[in-house]
Formats: structure tokens, C-alpha cells, sequence
């Protein structure tokens, strides 16, 4: 007697079936035949178009669990909420709320076959015995969701995602797909290499949200920038998000804004998770109109009646500036996004850039590190030995392994890749290629630059820059609508303060000059507080000091800067 396969169901079929889904939105179907067909599948489509939808209608026609590693704790939950209300199969997750008891609970089940879907973040997959229980169930689909995080131009880099590639291999190269709300070029191609995505299928699709006006206001100051700011949200329609760059001007902003009568909040990473959760419910519950934050406010957030994103200070790149102006309008109905930009704002983002200049004193550092090491030795370990931060040391070991230096063993430990003569050479390549990332960074900026300062369509520019094509007039962005620009200009001009010296108010900004240090390692210092203490290191926004007798302290240089808590005492030490 012949047997007969049972045929399996279309992606049509279990999206009607499965998830009571109407129909599949555009770009969805074929990025699931994609995977389907076992094809290793980046997607590239707004928050809100039903990415998750790609995994969940596969994971039911593929034969194997579905692994899926989200960096969000609260989406997890929400995701394993959903599927269980649908009745899609067993739906798990294991992170760090979850007790070691119940964790291995959830990997049995998973060897059993009992869970069809089970949600992990990126660290759970750090770990060898999670790892290998995870391959013991044979999973048939591997899912990286904000797949950007993985990407160091990505606007949310995460150095934990780093580790993906490896899992992906030693969980035997399940079907890999990438999903991500914004992915520039660049960060597309690092996706598909980090991952070791093999002949990916790339579905890019949906960046045009017609239903957002894109503007920019301009100010001749600060304090008008301010003002201009405050009026604008004053008039706007609720809710609303301001986004800011700095704990300072979050708080600042808020309480101004509460002054003008504005329910209003702050919200910003110097929060704990205490504080930011019932900040973040009040918003989303409708109880708070405006939230000021700072990129702390981001994934996972979908309120979808948000009615305007005002920036007061301009994001460091197009990917970050879509990603969160993405958060207006998702009902469909009108809303704003406007940019108040000065020139100058830019300056403190290519300060950040410029910091990457000392890798490669710290490519050698590791490298000597992981050479002088009798035996492999741990991220832990190496952490100690180097006095990097954990985000720090990840990068660089992950540059040190690309260039051959080193080799991450599968327990996540590093060893010596190459001849110790060859390792000054080495290190000199991976330099080589922090210059140019650092030169494609000040690429980014500059790009940001040119979108504050377009004279052209807007939303011409932004889809162009994801590789969607765009009418020349768009007209719903303030480019578009020249009277609407002129409106802009003159309520600029009326809210600026009278300046004390109108020379030194309105003189032409030096918008390529990159704020100067009067510190660098080794530098002799004294805080008002803290007394003398010699610079360690300068990493990102951190600034590392020993001081004489208050030991080590690590603190955020752009508030050092700002309010001058550092003085230099003397030139650099030896």
C-alpha cells in the first residue's frame, strides 16, 4: 500500500484558520513562502505591518519549533499572551524573570515537542547548556526579531546579539529569519553577515506612511529652540512624544512644559525599571498627554494614536530618526513629525564618533590579554584583566575574531587565533576597520544633516534612503508646502528672545567643528566633590576616573561637559 504525505497548508490557509486573519498584508506571503521553502529570510518592514506574523504562520507549516530571540522582556510576554489566545501550539519563554526550576521545565517541554514557539533573549542563548538543550529539540526556524540590534550602525545596538551567528551554527543552521522595523543598507548587509544568513531572501517593504507631515523647525539659539518647542507642543493635538538626547533636557523640558499646563512626563534610562514602568503605563493608558524622553522610550512601544513625535535634538542618523517618528500615527489618521534643529547639535554626535579612535589601543590591550592567557579565558575574566566595559569588550573581541586574531570557543571563551608574530599586523588590519567605520559614522551624520537642511521633498529623501522609490512632491511635508514653511520661519523669528549682542545671537554657526577635550587618558583632574584623580579611559559617553581617595568612578561625560565637573590639573601623566 502507497502511502500519501499530508499535504501542508498554505500560509492563506493558516493565517484564516490559525489566526483569524482576514487576508495577509502586502510583502507578507511571500516573505513566508521564503521561509517556507527553507530559505534563509531577512524582512524589513515598519512596526505595526505584521512582521511577527511571518514567523508565527511558518513555524505551523514547518516541521520543528520555532526559537525566537527578542531583546524586550515585556514583548515576549505580550507575544506568548497572543499566541495562547489564539491556540497556536505552546507558546514559552525563558529569561531572567523566569526561576532555574521552571526554566528547565520549559526545555523539557521543548524536547517533547510540547512547545511549538519559545522565546528567548539573546544572553539565555550565551549560555552553553541553554544552547545545547535548544539543539537537543531540533528547532525548525530560528528567528532574530529587531534584528537591527545585531548591527553596530544600527541605532540600537545590542553587543549580546553578537553571539547569534555562533548559536545559529551550532544549533545546526535551522532556517534563519531576520526581522527589523528599519535597516538601512549597511545594516542589511552586517544583519546577513553576523548571522551567517545564507543566499538570504530580502523583502523590503512599506516605509511610506503618507500620513505623517515631515517638518523642521530652525531657531537662531538654544533658549528660542526651547521656547519654539514648548509652543509648538502646546498647540499640538495629544498624545504626543518629544524625543531629546540627554536626562537633563528630558527632565527639563517636562517640567517646563507642566508649568505651561502640559500634562507631561519625564522618562530616561537614569530611571530604574520601577520608576520607567508606571511612567511608561501612564502614557500608553491614556492617563499622561506628553512624554519628553530620551531613546530609552523605544522598542516595544505601540500606542497608536500618538499624534505628533517632536525632536528637540537631532538624532545621530536617519535610522534612528525613522525608527522613532514610526511611532506617530499607526491608527492611520494624521500626525506630525518635526525636527527642531541648529546646526551646532550635530557637533556632539561626531564628538562620539571621534572616541573610537583609541580601538586600537584596545584591540592590542585584549589581543596581549587573550595571548598572555595560559588557557582560554573568559569574557568575565578578559573583563577583569582589561577594566572594559562589558559592551566594550564584546566589540572588540568580536573585531578581534573577525580580523583572525582570536577564536571564540563554543563555551564562549577566546583563545589565541593566530601566530604571535603576526598579531601586531593583525590588529593593525581591525584598526584599520574601526577608521572606517568610524568615516562611514560621520557618513550618517552628514546624511541626517542633509535631510534637517533639504529644500526638496522630505519624504523623498527619507524612502530613498531605505531603497524605496518616492514621488518627487510628496505633499504633505513642509518642503512641499512652501506655506507652511514660511509659517515656521516667521514663528521662529517672533519667539526668539531679544539677544543681548546681536553679533554674537545670530552669528553662522562652525557646524564641522567637533567639541574639544581638555581631558584624555592619564590626564590629572579635580571634581568638586571627588576631589584629584587621574583619567583611566574615554569610552562613548562614559568617562572612567581614579580618584585619590574615592576610588573608581565612571560617569556620563556629556553631564561632565555640560557642567564642567572636571577640571585638568596638569598635562598627562606617563
Amino acid at each position: 500500500m502507497r502511502l500519501t504525505r499530508k499535504k501542508k497548508p498554505t500560509p492563506e490557509q493558516v493565517a484564516r484558520d490559525t489566526f483569524d486573519y482576514r487576508s495577509l498584508r502586502p510583502g507578507q506571503k511571500e516573505a513566508i513562502e521564503s521561509v517556507v521553502a527553507r530559505r534563509d529570510t531577512l524582512v524589513i518592514m515598519p512596526t505595526g505591518s505584521g512582521k511577527s506574523a511571518v514567523y508565527q504562520i511558518a513555524a505551523q507549516i514547518l516541521n520543528g519549533p520555532a526559537v525566537i530571540v527578542s531583546p524586550l522582556i515585556a514583548l515576549q510576554k505580550d507575544q506568548v499572551d497572543s499566541l495562547e489566545e489564539q491556540d497556536a501550539g505552546g507558546a514559552a519563554v525563558i529569561n531572567s524573570s523566569v526561576s532555574p526550576r521552571n526554566q528547565e521545565r520549559l526545555l523539557e517541554e521543548l524536547e517533547e515537542g510540547e512547545i511549538e514557539y519559545m522565546f528567548l533573549t539573546p544572553e539565555q542563548l550565551s549560555k552553553q547548556d541553554v544552547l545545547e538543550r535548544v539543539r537537543a529539540a531540533n528547532p525548525a526556524l530560528f528567528v532574530v526579531d529587531e534584528a537591527h540590534c545585531i548591527s553596530e550602525w544600527g541605532h540600537d545596538f545590542r553587543p549580546d546579539y553578537l553571539n547569534l551567528g555562533r548559536a545559529v551554527e551550532q544549533l545546526g543552521h535551522p532556517v534563519t529569519l531576520a526581522l527589523t522595523a528599519t535597516a538601512s543598507a549597511e545594516v542589511r548587509d552586517e544583519i546577513v553577515r553576523r548571522l551567517g544568513m545564507r543566499d538570504p531572501s530580502i523583502f523590503v517593504h512599506g516605509f511610506d506612511r503618507p500620513n505623517i507631515w515631515l517638518g523642521m523647525n530652525t531657531a537662531p539659539n538654544e533658549a528660542a529652540k526651547r521656547e519654539l518647542l514648548i509652543a509648538r507642543v502646546e498647540d499640538a493635538d495629544k498624545p504626543g512624544i518629544v524625543y531629546v538626547a540627554s536626562r537633563k533636557h528630558a527632565e527639563d523640558l517636562a517640567a517646563a512644559l507642566g508649568e505651561r499646563g502640559v500634562n507631561a512626563v519625564a522618562y530616561h534610562g537614569g530611571m530604574t525599571p520601577k520608576q520607567r514602568g508606571p511612567i511608561q503605563d501612564s502614557f500608553m493608558n491614556g492617563e499622561t498627554d506628553v512624554i519628553v524622553a530620551t531613546s530609552a522610550f523605544g522598542m516595544g512601544v505601540d500606542k497608536s494614536n500618538v499624534r505628533f513625535v517632536f525632536h528637540f535634538d537631532t538624532p545621530h542618523s536617519m535610522d534612528a530618526y525613522y525608527q522613532e517618528i514610526g511611532r506617530a500615527g499607526r491608527d492611520g489618521k494624521p500626525a506630525r513629525a518635526l525636527l527642531f534643529y541648529r546646526p551646532e547639535d550635530l557637533g556632539i554626535h561626531k564628538f562620539f564618533a571621534g572616541s573610537v579612535k583609541a580601538a586600537p589601543q584596545r584591540l592590542e590591550q585584549v589581543a596581549l590579554a587573550v595571548l598572555e592567557a595560559s588557557e582560554p579565558v573568559s569574557m568575565a575574566d578578559l573583563q577583569q584583566k582589561t577594566e572594559l566595559s562589558h559592551a566594550r569588550l564584546t566589540q572588540t573581541v568580536n573585531r578581534l575574531e573577525d580580523a583572525g586574531a582570536v577564536e571564540i570557543t563554543p563555551s564562549g571563551e577566546v583563545k589565541p587565533a593566530a601566530d604571535p608574530q603576526q598579531l601586531h599586523e593583525i590588529t593593525e588590519e581591525a584598526a584599520a576597520e574601526v577608521t572606517r567605520t568610524h568615516d562611514a559614522e560621520l557618513k550618517r551624520i552628514e546624511q541626517m544633516r542633509a535631510y534637517a537642511e533639504l529644500t526638496t521633498c522630505r519624504r523623498e529623501y527619507l524612502l530613498s534612503y531605505f531603497g524605496e522609490k518616492a514621488a518627487a512632491h510628496c505633499g504633505n511635508c513642509d518642503t512641499c508646502t512652501q506655506p507652511e514653511a514660511v509659517r515656521t520661519a516667521k514663528h521662529a523669528t517672533e519667539l526668539a528672545p531679544p539677544p543681548p549682542d546681536p553679533v554674537q545671537m545670530y552669528r553662522v554657526p562652525e557646524p564641522e567643528k567637533i567639541p574639544e577635550l581638555p581631558f584624555e587618558p592619564h590626564t590629572r583632574v579635580v571634581h568638586k566633590q571627588l576631589g584629584r584623580g587621574v583619567v583611566k579611559s574615554l569610552e562613548g559617553d562614559k568617562i572612567t576616573v581614579l580618584f585619590d581617595e574615592g576610588g573608581t568612578r565612571t560617569l556620563a561625560l556629556s553631564t561632565v561637559l555640560e557642567k564642567g565637573m572636571l577640571e585638568p590639573l596638569e598635562a598627562p601623566v606617563s
